[in-house]
């Protein structure tokens, strides 16, 4: 598609910023039995709570429409709704550190907060209260709020082909069939070629991971897939960073014995882990934990993948860490395996024991790239298993990074591999 088809087209970037998303009260997907080889087709769940199948979008796709694009020539309007919260300031230095083709910047926000100013590379930016007629109007928009918000307002803004091409970083459209789930540097054609204009971004912890397990998958083919997650402060926002922070402080400062308080973790997170983030489904498996199979499935276009995670919060601010253990089709060589990661788009390899250097949440924090390390033979897989620890950003690669790079993959022809530059 030329530039001048695709004027029209705004990039919305919603992104899911819910203060307690890591306990929110949703209900849970249904859940059939314990063998993720049947977690291939969730329910969603409505507004109203109660589980509905996912449906295919009933709107046509407009006749002229025939791939989903941003112009690569010509600088955009750009917006972005919750630019004061954790995920929207990262969108903003996102985009000032890439420079991204930035002709006007708008910052859509509630009621309250209409008329703040935000600093940013462009000139001081006075907030305006959020309207899905302005957001139309623009080229480029990035919107920082619910999931709830994005089930409202996602296909009001996206319909027609004057609408926007909205980018959801909530889960209210991953599992939709006709809704592109997208990590760029993997599978960029499935949101260019998408029926909808609306484009998912995975859940963090999938983002993260993903990145070292498909360039593994592409060399030796992935049988099964066995995770545990260690996930930060900042999956629950800015307040569960802000609860971390203070919490520490009040047990270092306080009396022996001292425990945090807790509002938006299920328990006090200092000096602590929770093996529980959101809500537990009939297998007793996490939300959050299915998600990582679902969305594995889903990206990487393996349906029948079997992916099982323990996802744990641990007491960091900004960085999540996985544990990964694999078994392949191939036969799959350590020292292969980890020229094949150095190679891989997005990934940092970091991995040599005798200098105690391997990934770590104080390293991989406000980086781009994801670093993989102690890669090793598994022992319980032998010449066809592989174990690695990852550690990425979970505000950036988790979230905005990623949202950002969908923007920019979609400036390029159907077809094109993404390998963005870090």
């Amino acid at each position: 598609m030329t530039s001048s088809m695709s004027l029209r087209c705004v990039v919305v970037l919603v992104v899911m910023l819910g203060t307690a998303q890591a306990f929110a009260p949703v209900t849970p997907f249904t859940a059939r039995s314990a063998s993720a080889r049947s977690f291939t087709a969730p329910m969603r769940p409505s507004l109203r709570g109660a589980n509905t199948p996912i449906v295919p979008n009933q709107r046509p796709l407009p006749l002229g429409l025939r791939m989903v694009s941003l112009p690569s020539d010509t600088p955009m309007k750009v917006g972005i709704c919750g630019a004061t919260g954790a995920v929207g300031q990262e969108i903003v230095g996102v985009l000032e550190k890439r420079g991204f083709p930035v002709k006007e910047l708008h910052l859509f926000g509630s009621a309250r907060s209409a008329g703040k100013k935000v600093e940013t590379k462009w000139g001081d930016i006075e907030i305006e209260e959020f309207s899905v007629e302005k957001a139309r109007e623009m080229d480029v928009v990035f919107v920082s709020v619910s999931g709830d918000f994005s089930k409202k307002y996602c296909d009001a803004m996206a319909e027609g082909d004057d609408g926007c091409v909205v980018i959801d970083n909530s889960s209210a459209f991953r599992y939709e069939k006709d809704v592109a789930l997208c990590v760029p540097e993997i599978n960029a054609d499935a949101a260019r070629k998408g029926k909808k204009k609306v484009i998912a971004n995975p859940n963090c912890t999938t983002a993260i991971g993903i990145m070292a397990l498909y360039p593994l998958h592409q060399k030796y083919g992935l049988k099964k897939v066995l995770m545990s997650t260690y996930q930060a402060a900042s999956g629950a926002g800015a307040p569960g960073m802000a609860e971390l922070k203070e919490g520490a402080k009040e047990v270092a400062n306080g009396p022996e014995g001292t425990v945090a308080k807790n509002d938006i973790f299920a328990h006090p997170l200092p000096f602590n882990i929770i093996p529980h983030i959101d809500v537990f489904q009939d297998n007793l498996y996490t939300k959050e934990e299915m998600k990582v199979t679902w969305e594995c499935q889903k990206i990487m276009d393996l349906p029948d993948l079997p992916v099982s995670c323990t996802s744990v919060r641990i007491p960091t601010f900004r960085a999540h860490a996985e544990t990964i253990v694999i078994e392949t089709d191939k036969k799959i060589d350590p020292n292969e395996a980890r020229e094949v990661l150095r190679k891989a788009a997005g990934v940092k390899v970091v991995d040599s024991p005798e200098d105690k250097l391997y990934p770590m949440p104080l390293t991989a924090s406000k980086t781009y790239p994801v670093e993989v390390g102690r890669i090793r033979q598994s022992v319980v897989f032998g010449d066809n298993g592989l174990e690695f620890f990852v550690c990425g950003d979970q505000l950036l690669r988790g979230a905005a990074l990623n949202a950002v790079l969908v923007a920019e993959s979609l400036m390029q022809p159907e077809g094109t591999p993404f390998t963005p530059t870090m």
